[in-house]
Order: structure tokens, then C-alpha cells, then sequence
């Protein structure tokens, strides 16, 4: 079990809801347990930092959302007197150095933010920097962590299982499109200090896995929109099921070489795009998902939020032309 947190009223984590955010979270809090108000959302809700209040004196951790998506919150804040610490492996070139800004970046293909608070606490809760590296598709940099520990293969299997539960449950429109809030699965996975043991007793891991069974029984046969010998596009219907399963589907559909781009359908009848490169750097997915006004991301993982369906033809278009 995890130290009793330490009251401090004017604090605020503020943190993606999926593997990688609440893997980095979990390990600051085991290191620096203290109490705080929770700010997190649908992996796709990466402008967290508008929910926090300018108030001097406050202290804001930030873990795993775009510094440029929240450059002017960031700055809000900073000028308020607010002390941010900020850990991310997203777009950071519009950071700034400022004296109450602690800033922990790597755009770095094989890195993410588990991994930056990894290299801050020295390995000190590695397991879970595995589990996010693993769910966040970084197959090489998890299992090179899981050498560095030791573990054997079982071992690295049920983490990395965790991670893509972790991950599967972050897909959504909303938060009720998700089968647990982020911040009620971080709370429920900060109980255990050892992976295995929330694998083993948390009936949140059960409910995960037995939903994504389930959910990937239904993606079964779909067919790609598009597909060369460079990458593939599916288009998926609006239906919860389909936006859950996305990022997973879009992780798995990906090798060396080979590039994969998951549409969901919105209620609004937009897109919901998940773009997952196998070239990250020669062609990475940031730089061509920031082509689309709603899009941006990571090397090896980006995407769009709001595709007009007038587009389709476009972006269907323009991937092939990028990947290829």
C-alpha cells in the first residue's frame, strides 16, 4: 500500500488519463505522497491546464500534455505566481525558461513521461514506468527497462498487458464514454505499490480486460479503408465500443515500415483521428497530424480531434502521399 498522503490544499496534479499519465503520477506519489486535487480527462482532452485557478502561492504538477496546447494557461499561471513542475514528451517548442517553471522534456521517439519521472527518481518505481512505456506502444524502451530490472518474461507480459489496459480504457468522446473516470483508476491503481498486485486484486484490471475482450471480438473482420504495402486507414462507426478499442487497434496494426491511421466516427458526424507511424524519424506522425487544425502529438503516435467529414477524401489523401 502507498504512504498516507500529506495534506496540501493549494496543490494540483494535473495529468493525462491514460497508461502514461497515470503511470507518472503514480510514481511521483509514491515518492512525494501529498494530497491534491486532480485535473485529468479523456486522452484526447490535453488542454487541462484551463481547469486550474490563478492563485498565488499554488503548486502545479503537470504530467504528459503538450506545453504548446497549454502555453497560455502555463503562462497565466507562471505570471500569478503559481510554481509549475512539468513532465512531457509532446510539443514543447514554444518553452520558455522562467523561474518557477521546473521543466522536464524529451521528444525523444523512445521516451515518455513515465520514463522522464523514471530518470527523475532514479528507477526508484520502474515497474510502472515499464507498464506505461509498454502501453504507450514503446515496445523497445519497455523491455530494455524490464532487463535493466531483471524480470522475466511473464513478468514483462503482464505488464505490458496492463499498459494497454491502461491505455484501452483512455479512448473515448467523454468520460462517460470510458468504462472508469482516470482520475477514479489512478486513485483505485495508487492503492499498490507493485503492479502485480493490482493485476491480481483490483476488480478494476478485471473489468478492463473483460471489456476489452470483449470490444475486440466486435473489430473482427473490419477491413481497412486503405491499405498499401506503407500502411493501412480504418474507419470506424460511432459507436462507444469503436471509440474505445481505437488505440489499441491503431498500436497493433503498426510495425517498422508500415504506418496506421483509425478514424472514429463523433456524434457531430466528424472524425476522431488516431495516426501511429512505423518511419517516426524520417516521417513522423506529429508533423503530419499538425497539417489538420485540431491535430498534433507525438513522433511515433498523433492524432486529430475534430476531422470534418468533407475531409475524409483529404486526409486519406495526404497520408497516403506522406507515408509512402
Amino acid at each position: 500500500m502507498s504512504a498516507p498522503l500529506s495534506p496540501l490544499p493549494q496543490a494540483y496534479d494535473v495529468f493525462n488519463g491514460d497508461a502514461d499519465g497515470i503511470c507518472a503520477l503514480h510514481q511521483l506519489r509514491l515518492a512525494c505522497p501529498r494530497q491534491a486535487t486532480l485535473v485529468t480527462g479523456v486522452k484526447r482532452d490535453i488542454g487541462l491546464l484551463r481547469h486550474v485557478p490563478s492563485e498565488p502561492g499554488l503548486e502545479v504538477t503537470v504530467l504528459d500534455i503538450s506545453l504548446d496546447v497549454n502555453i497560455a494557461d502555463l503562462r497565466r499561471l507562471l505570471d500569478a505566481g503559481v510554481q509549475v513542475h512539468y513532465f512531457d514528451h509532446h510539443s514543447a517548442r514554444q518553452a520558455f525558461p522562467h523561474p518557477r517553471l521546473d521543466l522536464h522534456w524529451d521528444e525523444a521517439p523512445d521516451v515518455c513521461t513515465s520514463i522522464l519521472v523514471d530518470r527523475s527518481l532514479q528507477g526508484q518505481f520502474r515497474q510502472w514506468a515499464i507498464v506505461a512505456a509498454l502501453g504507450d506502444n514503446l515496445a523497445k524502451a519497455g523491455y530494455a527497462l524490464a532487463q535493466q530490472l531483471g524480470l522475466n518474461e511473464r513478468h514483462t507480459s503482464a505488464l505490458e498487458q496492463l499498459g494497454f489496459m491502461l491505455n484501452y480504457n483512455a479512448y473515448g468522446e467523454q468520460i462517460d464514454d470510458l468504462l472508469i473516470a482516470p482520475d477514479h483508476l489512478y486513485r483505485a491503481l495508487h492503492h499498490f505499490v507493485e503492479p502485480l498486485h493490482f493485476i491480481a486484486e483490483a476488480p478494476e484490471y478485471r473489468l478492463l480486460v473483460d471489456n476489452y475482450q470483449s470490444d475486440s471480438a466486435r473489430m473482427e473482420g473490419v477491413k481497412p479503408h486503405w491499405q498499401s504495402a506503407c500502411g493501412a486507414i480504418y474507419v470506424l462507426p460511432c459507436e462507444t465500443w469503436a471509440r474505445r478499442v481505437s488505440g489499441t487497434f491503431a498500436n497493433a496494426h503498426t510495425r517498422p515500415g508500415y504506418s496506421c491511421a483509425v478514424l472514429n466516427e463523433m456524434t457531430d458526424g466528424s472524425y476522431l483521428v488516431s495516426v501511429r507511424s512505423g518511419v517516426p524519424e524520417t516521417q513522423p506522425a506529429n508533423d503530419f497530424c499538425s497539417q489538420f487544425p485540431s491535430g498534433g502529438g507525438r513522433r511515433l503516435a498523433a492524432g486529430i480531434n475534430h476531422l470534418p467529414p468533407d475531409q475524409l477524401d483529404g486526409f486519406v489523401q495526404g497520408f497516403r502521399a506522406y507515408f509512402t
